[in-house]
């Protein structure tokens, strides 16, 4: 009997040998036919659209078929369109002035890791911005989602058969175990990670070059210049798309004291329940693991799933659990990332406190990623982006749908980078332009400045110069 960490390994080592002895063919096949195999994967990512997400769903036990569908078409056929005329491949850039070509480089063979929350969506959306910079892509999926990440990659197989390309450009680990996943992110050419911080760190430990993410702990500060119940309804949009498996869905909301009153009657009055006393006890017991990772029965539920676990009854039509939660860190659970139907609730003074418990709260576990402000004030709208240190100030527009670009014109993506200050080794919407090179041929100049550094000689005031060197050194001699 062979033992499922060596099968692991052996599976991914021959997935990433097929994948490389064809990538050479998609290089090969010029701007045009790539785009055309994007295009049609993100047609029939369309068409299955629905299928992917029930699957998704059903497997994980997370969030909503409805919306993991709409993420599906998020991470296909508005990705292409967005980078639709995108230059990838070959030739994607001439200076004439400047004498300099850039050429795209393709990395090679993409180590593809993809999350339980986000499965199908995240497969599509990787192996589009893999071919469409002309890699290939192996997957290594999450234990839990094999199923449904297997059928997208399969669909995708059909396209590429269909197309003329080899399959093999796209592969998926059967047998996934963290031994395999390891041997994976080594002997690939580069790591798209997305994930909890431990797959992250595994990913930039690896040796081999990754672009991973970090975690989401995003506040939403509704600020005295909002309409309220409009931000409100856009925050609740956002929290419950996918029962809040996405890592951009706001974590907090945070308000003055002046509107406090209006806010907590519009979260009621469009279904969210404060929770308090012994039932808020009893959530709080189910938050969480006992090493204070979130506790995985509860992600992606609705409020209804969550109260049924802690064994709470809650008003009928409720839609949200909140807390008034009197601090941040490690004892105040509210105050962390919760990917499900949970949210802290903070009252502050004014703009400027509202600024310190963000920045406290993105402390805690969501640096470098997003922030939401709902404000008409100009003003303070720009104040509160320049000082926090995150890759996506969100204003106005559900964080979640914001910041994966359905509702903003921020690059679809759903791989978000937090920055340096995030771990992270870029703060954009990862696309195909972080998965190639740019080589560059560099032509020689004929001016004389080129070799020498500065202007031709015929066309300096010698006179003027000598004048000036006199002076100085007048100056210098003490005789002026």
């Amino acid at each position: 009997m062979v033992d499922k960490d060596l099968l692991s390994i052996q599976e991914t080592r021959a997935l990433v040998r097929a994948a490389r002895a064809v990538q050479p063919e998609l290089q090969n096949a010029g701007q045009e036919r790539v785009d055309a195999l994007v295009e049609a994967i993100a047609k029939v990512g369309v068409e299955m659209a629905e299928t992917l997400g029930k699957m998704a769903s059903e497997e994980t036990g997370f969030g909503k078929w409805e919306d993991k569908k709409q993420k599906n078409i998020l991470a296909s056929e508005k990705l292409v369109n967005y980078y639709k005329g995108t230059k990838t491949v070959g030739i994607i850039n001439e200076d004439s002035e400047r004498k300099i070509v850039e050429i795209a480089a393709p990395m090679g063979v993409v180590a593809g890791l993809i999350p339980s929350t986000n499965p199908t969506s995240t497969t599509l959306y990787k192996a589009i911005i893999s071919l469409k910079s002309a890699n290939a892509i192996v997957f290594s999926p999450h234990p839990s989602a094999v199923k449904c990440i297997t059928a997208t990659v399969n669909m995708i197989k059909g396209v590429l058969k269909a197309m003329d390309f080899s399959e093999d450009l796209v592969g998926v680990i059967s047998v996934p175990t963290m031994q395999g996943t390891d041997e994976l992110m080594k002997i690939a050419d580069i790591i798209v990670a997305t994930g909890g911080n431990a797959m992250v760190k595994a990913a930039y430990s690896s040796g081999t070059p990754a672009l991973g993410v970090g975690s989401g702990n995003v506040p939403a500060f509704i600020e005295r210049s909002a309409d309220v119940d409009v931000a409100v309804q856009k925050i609740f949009s956002s929290k419950t798309f996918d029962n809040g498996t996405v890592c951009a869905s706001e974590q907090s909301i945070v308000t003055e004291a002046c509107i406090a009153d209006k806010v907590k009657a519009s979260v009621i009055a469009q279904g969210g329940y404060f929770l308090e006393g012994e039932k808020l006890a009893k959530v709080k017991r189910v938050m969480e693991r006992p090493n204070g990772a979130m506790n995985p029965n509860i992600v992606g539920r609705s409020a209804a799933d969550i109260a049924k676990v802690a064994g709470i009854e809650i008003p009928a039509g409720t839609t949200m659990l909140l807390c008034d939660e009197p601090g941040v860190g490690p004892k105040f659970p509210f105050s962390k990332e919760k990917l499900t139907a949970l949210l802290g609730f903070y009252v502050v003074n004014d703009w400027q406190e509202a600024c310190e418990i963000c920045y406290k709260l993105l402390k805690n576990g969501g640096l470098g990623h997003s922030i939401g402000i709902h404000s008409n004030n100009e003003t303070v709208i720009r104040e509160f982006a320049m000082k926090k240190p995150v890759s996506r100030c969100l204003v106005n527009t559900p964080t979640t749908q914001g910041a994966v670009g359905l509702t903003t014109n921020m690059a679809p993506s759903l791989t978000l980078g937090c920055g340096t200050v995030g771990g992270s080794a870029t703060s954009e919407n990862v696309g195909p332009q972080q998965l190639f090179n740019i080589r560059r041929i560099a032509y020689g100049l004929d001016d004389a400045a080129a070799t020498t550094g500065s202007a031709p000689v015929e066309n300096l005031d010698v006179q003027a110069v000598t004048n000036m060197i006199i002076e100085q050194l007048k100056k210098m001699s003490g005789t002026v």
